[in-house]
């Protein structure tokens, strides 16, 4: 990728200057990401999955699950998706410089064990192995008693006195609007990554909506639900029952049309159908029409 700034770049994202007029004036007639939400489901077949993992896990000392396959697999759709991996600030469209994927890490199961911001950076190498490897390094960081960056300036900001504080929060969301944060308040934003990814299966809970933020650059959000037996039908009419997974997505819709997002959740749902194809590099095209 060209990473040569030109005036109207952001730090984080280049700005698109070739749109076609429809979406140039859809940025600014509908300026905030909350108002243009999408909510798509998929139900995705385990079956494939759950003997690859057993497989993977024959010889892993940090055991593969499905939320390590959902996000490779979340990864290498907006690798080969790139529409997914723009955003839209100050009513501008831009294309980011980069592809990450931020998660939640419980410290401690528990009502009052506390929280820890976890950041992927993907690269266009990576694989389902490389991404395991990352995720094991996060959580176990996480699970440590230091405290992430974005954290600490949260912390900071809650000490202050409540005018003081209010005042200094409304300025960098001032700062947010024109990509002027600095980096150390949000390298582990997870409002400020390619996809934010809640794994509410394993709190016992269904997929179901998020909604995204005006705050930071983050168009896509993703809920992994608890997995469950759903009935599949047959051309005979007879009924099977598998063990799926549902997904939730939240998509902003400005940023591409009902066409280019049908075709992404088709790859999306290939991906997670057919985890071997994740071993291959990111960036390496799929045939899945």
């Amino acid at each position: 990728m060209n990473t040569t700034k030109k005036f109207g770049d952001r730090r984080d994202g280049k700005l698109l200057r070739d749109l076609d007029s429809l979406h140039f004036i859809t940025g600014i007639i509908y300026p905030n990401r909350c108002d243009n939400e999408a909510y798509i489901s998929q139900r995705v077949d385990l079956t494939a999955m759950k003997d690859y993992i057993a497989e993977k896990n024959e010889t892993a000392d940090f055991k593969y699950t499905f939320f390590h396959i959902v996000v490779a697999a979340l990864i290498k759709t907006i690798t080969l998706r790139p529409k997914l991996n723009r955003f839209i600030v100050n009513g501008n469209f831009y294309q980011r410089n980069e592809i990450s994927a931020s998660f939640v890490v419980k410290k401690q199961f528990s009502d009052h064990g506390a929280e820890a911001l976890a950041m992927l950076h993907a690269k266009p190498e990576d694989t389902v192995e490389s991404i395991h490897n990352y995720i094991r390094d996060q959580v176990m960081d996480c699970r440590s008693e230091k405290a992430d960056s974005s954290t600490e300036s949260m912390d900071a900001f809650n000490k202050l006195p409540r005018f003081v504080s209010k005042a200094g929060i409304k300025f960098v969301m001032w700062l947010d609007k024109h990509g002027w944060v600095p980096p150390s308040f949000i390298e582990t934003d997870p409002y400020y990554s390619s996809v934010v990814i809640s794994n509410l299966g394993s709190i016992k809970l269904k997929s179901g909506y998020h909604h995204l933020t005006n705050w930071g650059t983050c168009s896509l959000f993703c809920i992994i639900g608890e997995k469950k037996m759903s009935p599949f039908y047959g051309p005979d009419g007879s009924v099977e029952m598998r063990e799926t997974l549902d997904l939730g997505l939240t998509i902003d819709e400005r940023l591409a049309d009902g066409y280019y997002y049908s075709k992404s959740v088709r790859l999306l749902k290939y991906l997670l159908e057919h985890p071997e194809e994740l071993e291959k590099p990111m960036s390496e095209e799929v045939d899945y029409e």
